[in-house]
This record gives structure tokens, C-alpha cells and sequence, in this order.
């Protein structure tokens, strides 16, 4: 890739206009099982692992899918032998965690990633997210959530290797996407500017509410921010706030306007795609399957009310 391509934004801008009508890419990508697109709920509304991350990888699907869920990000995997991201899974494993996920009749939408590890080179980052991409395509998952970097030195190189995968990815079913994490993706600006900067069709906006409340302490509200972003919301990650920086809370329980927000990214183009679960009010298995449920049906309320 060249770098007036990696850096160029007027086709970008142009065509962000065009998906915004959809802004459904990440929930189009499907994995590379052979079968034929399979028509899907307007929102796809699904959590992630990270509430359950307490409890054994079998026990947190179990619960997931208990809830009602149909969908299921990954964060973290607990297995006996520790913790692990999929990113870390040799093929093998990889296919087991897609068939554990397909035995409690669910599908994933996403996996979380921190990023391109750049520190020791751009070639490094390149490899290990092509890692991660064969291993979601394998696990059947549709999408990596990016989580940023803060450190002003690797930001280029960062990006740089998400643009040089953005192909890779789409040839195997898999989207690509960032969420707001703080450091230099705080803001919706902030997400924007990175985003235009792979300028690649491939690779869009996760909007996550919790931390736009979360890493500005409160000051700024998801309300407000989320114009910044229309056009470019594929997804969104389900985070709640309560000051000062709580974000262990059900989805309605805390500052976050639910209902306005979603009205705002209605109006910036986001009208369908993945609504995912990221955090829960925390408790023993019951209580975070009973915290789940209620969240699912708080967001299906809101989605399709």
C-alpha cells in the first residue's frame, strides 16, 4: 500500500455518505462455512464474554445463551489452563471454540483485540493479526473489535498494519472495526480521524458509550458525541456509565440516554447491525444470567420498540 493511499480521505469521505443508508458491513460478514447467507434480525444483539469472564468458557455460553441470546462476542476465553484471547489459539483450538459456541446453538459476532502489536515492528502487527483474522474465520466469528493504541509513537504504524489486513480480512468473512478506548480513540472525533486515516471500507466504528462518559470522567456525553460519528457506526458495544467511572451496571441503570443515543445513530445511518453487551452488574452465575436477560430485553425493547 502506498502512502498516499493510506493516506488519502476524499474517496473515503465520498463513500461514507453511501454506507451510511446500510451501515451494516460487520453484520454481513459471515464466516467461511460454505452455506449461503442466511436472512437475520435487523439488530443482531448479542454478549460479549467479558461479564461472564468469572466462570469457565463452557459456563459463560451456557449462561449466554440461557439469557436468550443468540449471539455471543469473545473477550477473554477462560479455560482450566488460564485466559486466553483468540488470538492466542492455535487452529485446532480455534475450531473448538467455534464448535463450543455452535453447540449452544449461538453465532459470534465479534472478538475483541487490543491491536497490531507494532512495538517491535509493523511487520510483526501485520502477522499477528493475520493470525487473528485465520483464527476468526475458523471460529466462525464476524468481526475484530480494535481497541486503539494511546502511545503517539506506534500510531502510525498501527493504523498502517490494520490498512495492510483491511483485504485480508474481507476475503475471509471477517470485518474490522475500533471502539472508542480512551488514549487517542477517546471521542468520536478521535475514532474518526483513524478511521479515515485506513480509509478502507473494511474497517468502520463500534460505538461504545460507557467509555465515551468513561474516559473523559464524565464530562462528555455519548449524546452528544455520537453525530461525530455518522456514517461510519457498524456496531455498537453496550456499556453503561455512573460517575465516578462505574461501568459495572446493566444497560439503563446508569447516565448513558439509551434511547436518545440509538435515536442519534439511527440518524447518522447505523439502523441495523450488532448490538453487543459488554458489561453487567456483577454477580454470582444466577444473578449475571438474570443481569443478562434483563439487559437483552432492555436493548430489544429499545432496538425493535
Amino acid at each position: 500500500m502506498s502512502n498516499s493511499t493510506f493516506s488519502s480521505r476524499r474517496d473515503f469521505l465520498a463513500r461514507s455518505a453511501a454506507w451510511g443508508a446500510g451501515a451494516a458491513l460487520a453484520a454481513t460478514c459471515l464466516p467461511a462455512t460454505g452455506s449461503e447467507p442466511s436472512e437475520e434480525p435487523t439488530w443482531q444483539i448479542g454478549c460479549f464474554t467479558r461479564p461472564f469472564s468469572r466462570f469457565e468458557f463452557a459456563e459463560a455460553l451456557d449462561g449466554i445463551a440461557e439469557a436468550g441470546f443468540d449471539y455471543v462476542g469473545l473477550m477473554s476465553i477462560r479455560l482450566p489452563a488460564g485466559s486466553v484471547g483468540l488470538h492466542a489459539l492455535s487452529e485446532e483450538q480455534a475450531r473448538e471454540v467455534g464448535e463450543m459456541v455452535q453447540q449452544r446453538g449461538l453465532k459470534t459476532l465479534s472478538n475483541y483485540y487490543s491491536g497490531p502489536p507494532v512495538a517491535e515492528s509493523l511487520e510483526d502487527g501485520i502477522a499477528a493479526t493475520k493470525k487473528l483474522i485465520d483464527n476468526c474465520q475458523t471460529a466462525g466469528c464476524r468481526s475484530i473489535l480494535m481497541g486503539g493504541t494511546g502511545r503517539e509513537e506506534l500510531y502510525e504504524d498501527y493504523y498502517r498494519a490494520i490498512a495492510e489486513c483491511c483485504d485480508y480480512a474481507a476475503e475471509r468473512g471477517v470485518s474490522i472495526a475500533l471502539k472508542p478506548h480512551g488514549g487517542l480513540n477517546a471521542t468520536g472525533p478521535q475514532c474518526r480521524k483513524a478511521v479515515e486515516l485506513v480509509d478502507h471500507e473494511n474497517f468502520s466504528i463500534w460505538y461504545d458509550p460507557g467509555n465515551i462518559f468513561f474516559y473523559s470522567d464524565g464530562e462528555l456525553d455519548p449524546v452528544e458525541d455520537a453525530p461525530t460519528v455518522a456514517g461510519l457506526v457498524t456496531g455498537m458495544c453496550v456499556k453503561d456509565y455512573r460517575h465516578p467511572r462505574e461501568v459495572a451496571l446493566n444497560p439503563g441503570d446508569g447516565q448513558v440516554d439509551f434511547p436518545r443515543l440509538v435515536r442519534r445513530l439511527r440518524a447518522g445511518g447505523f439502523t441495523s447491525g450488532p448490538v453487543v453487551l459488554e458489561t453487567l452488574e456483577a454477580g454470582d452465575l444466577p444473578a449475571t444470567i438474570a443481569n443478562a436477560r434483563r439487559a437483552r430485553q432492555f436493548l430489544e425493547g429499545i432496538l425493535n420498540g
